[in-house]
């Protein structure tokens, strides 16, 4: 069996990041999207082969899987507004097939990308483990909860090797969803808002960090583990105050009461079962931006020697992104590590 791994959701924004780190590291690759053309910038990479696909074709994933020493299960459907019904068809559906695929073709390792967000509201005052007793609050949550649950079930009864990682709040080059647009594009836009005077805490991870412990999980995770994924603890003030300062933009910000918002948000979801378009401020929201997500991270430290870069670092990374795809016109790095 050759050093290949079968990558889902490889395309997404973790998979932009992933796939140039597994390939210089010298893995092949065999990578599933549902629509190759849309994605001309695989083909720069020689040992990376495109199957088209879905997780949700039991059989696609099946032949794709065939021959592969490692399997990377990223895909999954993330979204502050949606359907029960479509998370469950990718989440939970999608990754019993992928673990079932992988039991029958022998695979040696499953990296299976679940979240922190399965823990729902995070209890006041605590800091959030690999221990602490999940209530999801949402249908995203919920689904990535069955989905890690199933993975778990095939370790503990089929002996599956799998090993789940718990990664925060994605940030990074890439992608103009969740944390991105709400804490850097917002902000470049002029849409410069903070909630509760920014004294809530966050939960961001650089993305291409993520990669990185998924390098380092193929390496040295063990199976059964699961090993939270985050970088540092900030305030919402805290982490625009870096961004502001790297964007070179002014560091105040209208406050907005929580109150104020969740009525904002209650009316534009309800709105949205109408336009059957995602709301701009879903009232899913409220979960990842009124509560304290202070995350240890400690595990994969230890286990997996994990160890994220500062966040003004990441924001810097990003930046450039924003730069290069021409929405920023910026000079990012003016502030200091």
């Amino acid at each position: 069996m050759t050093d290949t791994i079968f990558v889902t959701g490889g395309t997404g924004h973790l998979g932009h990041n992933l796939l140039p780190l597994l390939a210089e590291a010298g893995f092949r690759l065999r990578v599933l999207t549902r629509h190759p053309a849309d994605h001309p910038w695989l083909r720069q990479f020689a040992n990376v082969e495109v199957i088209e696909g879905e997780v949700e074709n039991l059989t696609c994933i099946e032949q794709a899987v065939q021959g592969c020493r490692y399997v990377v299960h990223g895909a999954g459907l993330f979204a502050f507004w949606g359907k029960p019904a479509a998370f469950e068809r990718t989440n939970i559906l999608g990754t019993e097939n992928v673990l079932k695929a992988s039991l029958g073709a022998g695979v040696e390792k499953i990296i299976h990308i679940s979240t922190v967000v399965v823990i729902g509201n995070p209890p006041r005052g605590q800091t959030l483990d690999e221990n602490t007793p999940p209530h999801p609050a949402d249908p995203y949550q919920r689904s990535k909860l069955r989905g890690e649950q199933i993975a778990r079930r095939y370790f503990e009864e089929q002996g599956l090797p799998v090993v789940i990682l718990r990664p925060g709040a994605f940030y990074g080059p890439y992608s103009r969803y969740a944390f991105n647009r709400l804490f850097i594009e917002d902000p470049l836009k002029g849409l410069r808002l903070q909630v509760n005077g920014g004294r809530n805490v966050t939960f961001p991870v650089y993305v291409g960090d993520v990669a990185r412990g998924i390098h380092l999980a193929l390496e040295r995770g063990q199976a059964g583990e699961t090993y939270n994924l985050c970088g540092e603890t900030l305030t919402h003030k805290e982490a625009n105050r870096i961004i502001s300062d790297e964007a070179g933009l002014s560091s105040l910000r209208i406050n907005v009461p929580q109150w104020a918002l969740v009525v904002l948000a209650r009316a534009w979801t309800a709105l949205s079962e109408i336009t059957q378009v995602e709301p701009y401020y879903p009232i899913n929201l409220r979960t990842y931006v009124f509560y304290d997500w202070r995350v240890s991270s400690e595990k994969a430290r230890t286990a997996l020697h994990f160890e994220p870069i500062p966040f003004r670092e990441g924001v810097r990374h990003t930046l450039r992104w924003y730069q290069d795809i021409g929405l920023w016109k910026g000079k990012p790095g003016k502030g200091r590590l």
